[in-house]
């Protein structure tokens, strides 16, 4: 049931990403619609607009202060801040898009963009950046990631705001009483989680996400190990190759035996604190959490170090999606939506999100910022990715179905893997047989 009504979702959404594919205006102003629906307007530049945050109760607080700054910068301009939790977000602008009430701008990430931007629900941007002030201010690999991601070679449908990295947190304290080194390899990963569990002691090695979200860190695990570095080969993907079963089989196998049981439904919320309040070795997430370990556990307790290096002295991580803002093309005031966008791009506020958040800016300027050497885990995560030292395989970000499948369709099954229900390679398998059928109808669409 679920794979027909995956599929039935795909193919309307393929008549949509046809006409996304067949946009060819590109000036400011050209709602760039391809298949009808509401076009929106420029508006007055003034008045109400509505502002959608894709992690909603996580960085509410932050967006509040920016928006109070840009109210005060811009008091023609009132923006309602509506907070919209992370898990649920695909899910409510899917149903806007179907039923109307989208808002005028929304949080978007790169693993999303491409099933909205399919959806014909957002206005191309690339010339509004063009002509404004954040034009030459945005880190030219996270705008080429966000325009890959929206799967048009034409068109860019999101203004990047900031760029994650995957990291592994370890407890310092807990591991300098059991004598152990830093985690620097994966070899070195598994050695410390046997030896820091004691179940009987509430002591666990690792907190392994089993809840929302476990797809992308599963994958990061598993590529991580295996040491392979193309997520293609050709037409295929490689992940069902038998080094990733084999990663996957090993990773799996820690949850319960060094993993507290609650693993099993934890998302990050949960799973973060868990970690900051527990005596747990080590855990792996992004740097959007790292205030939250400072707020609990202050900076003499723990470090956050880039994913381990395999058994070849290579680090591999899969690329963590680009978040960004979307302008949508069903909005009456345009104009002052973009001002919203504009702003909070701009070097300040986009510095000030990303310090709260622990991630690297997308504004060149903000990047500068002194907060960054201080903030350890972010510089460490800026350094890797720009020294040689690690490989970063790309995930399809834009399949339409990509956030469906690696979501959706498959968490349930990674929970039966945890719980020795379904074998690493069925799961991966069946994985690997929707990735290869939403790239051939990719490829069929851009032929």
């Amino acid at each position: 049931m679920k794979i027909s009504i995956r599929r039935s979702r795909r193919a309307a959404t393929a008549v949509a990403l046809g006409s996304v594919l067949a946009l060819t205006a590109t000036a400011c102003g050209d709602d760039g619609s391809g298949s009808g629906g509401d076009k929106g307007s420029e508006g007055s530049g003034k008045g109400e607009i509505v502002f959608w945050d894709n992690n909603g109760g996580v960085r509410t607080d932050i967006w509040k202060e920016i928006i109070a700054d840009f109210e005060k910068a811009n008091p023609d301009i009132k923006v309602e801040y509506v907070p919209i939790a992370a898990t649920e977000v695909q899910s409510k602008y899917d149903t806007a898009i179907q039923g109307g009430g989208l808002p005028d701008v929304g949080g978007v990430g790169a693993a999303m963009l491409a099933g909205i931007a399919a959806q014909d629900s957002l206005e191309p941007v690339e010339g509004r950046l063009a002509e404004s002030s954040l034009n030459g201010k945005l880190n030219e690999d996270m705008v080429e990631s966000v325009k890959v991601a929206g799967g048009s070679e034409e068109h860019m449908y999101s203004i990047p705001t900031s760029a994650n990295n995957g990291v592994l947190y370890y407890r310092t304290d807990l591991f300098k009483k059991a004598g152990l080194e830093e985690p620097t390899t994966w070899d070195a990963f598994y050695e410390a989680a046997d030896k820091l569990t004691n179940s009987g002691k509430n002591e666990f090695g690792y907190t392994i996400r089993g809840g929302a979200g476990s797809i992308a860190q599963a994958l990061d695990a598993m590529y991580g190990q295996s040491g392979i570095t193309t997520f293609w080969n050709g037409d295929k993907t490689t992940v069902n190759d038998p080094k990733n079963v084999e990663s996957l089989e090993k990773y799996a196998a820690l949850f319960k035996k060094v993993t507290p049981a609650a693993d099993l439904n934890n998302d990050f919320t949960k799973m973060v604190a868990q970690w900051d309040s527990g005596t747990i070795g080590m855990l792996n997430h992004n740097l959007g959490s790292y205030q939250d370990h400072v707020k609990a556990l202050g900076v003499e307790k723990f470090r956050g170090i880039p994913q381990p290096v395999g058994s070849g002295g290579k680090r591999v991580q899969v690329s963590n999606p680009v978040d960004g803002l979307g302008l949508f093309k069903s909005s009456k005031n345009k104009d002052a939506a973009w001002k919203f966008i504009e702003f909070a791009a701009s070097h300040e506020a986009n510095s000030k999100w990303n310090e709260s958040a622990g991630a690297i800016p997308s504004n060149t300027e903000a990047a500068k910022d002194a907060w960054i050497n201080e903030a350890e885990p972010t510089k460490l995560a800026a350094a890797a990715l720009n020294d040689g030292s690690t490989t970063i395989v790309q995930l399809p970000y834009y399949l339409p179905d990509w956030n469906t499948i690696s979501k959706a369709d498959n968490e349930p099954n990674f929970q039966k893997v945890l719980l020795g229900k379904m074998s690493a390679k069925a799961f991966l398998d069946t994985i690997a047989e929707q990735l290869n059928e939403a790239q051939a109808e990719w490829n069929e669409q851009k032929s």
